[in-house]
C-alpha cells in the first residue's frame, strides 16, 4: 500500500480544511493509519490514527476537540477533517501506517505530504 496525503493549502486562521489520505494497493482496510505533521527543525508528529476497521481513534493533546480522522475503506481513502485551525497548525501533513496507534514506527515508505499554511 502506497499512502499520498492531499488537499492541504493556505487557510486563514479559524479555517476547516480536510485533508485526504488516498492508498494504492489492496490492503488499505488491513492497516492502521496515522495523519504525521512536519515542521523544519522539529520532530515530525503523530497527530491522530485510527485503527483498521475505524473504530479506535487517538489524538494528539494539541488538536482534540478540533481535528477528526476518518476512513472508508471501500474508497481506500482516509481523512483529516481540521477545524478551527490555528497559525501553530501550519506543517507539512503527511499520512501513513502506524504499527499501533501511538506508534513512532510506521510500515510504508513515506511520501511528500500536503503543506498546510494557517494565516492569522
Amino acid at each position: 500500500v502506497q499512502l499520498q496525503a492531499f488537499g492541504g493549502g493556505l487557510v486563514q486562521a479559524g479555517g476547516s480544511p480536510r485533508l485526504s489520505c488516498v492508498a494504492s494497493g489492496s490492503r488499505f482496510s488491513k492497516n492502521n493509519i496515522g495523519w504525521y505533521r512536519q515542521v523544519p527543525g522539529k520532530t515530525r508528529e503523530l497527530v491522530a490514527a485510527i485503527s483498521e476497521s475505524g473504530s479506535s481513534t487517538r489524538y494528539v493533546d494539541s488538536v482534540k476537540g478540533r481535528f477528526t480522522i476518518s476512513r472508508d475503506n471501500a474508497k481506500n481513502t482516509a481523512y483529516l477533517q481540521m477545524n478551527n485551525l490555528k497559525p501553530e497548525d501550519t506543517a507539512v501533513y503527511l499520512c501513513n501506517s502506524p504499527w499501533a496507534l501511538d506508534s513512532d514506527y510506521v510500515s510504508r515508505p513515506w511520501g511528500q505530504g500536503t503543506l498546510v499554511t494557517v494565516s492569522s
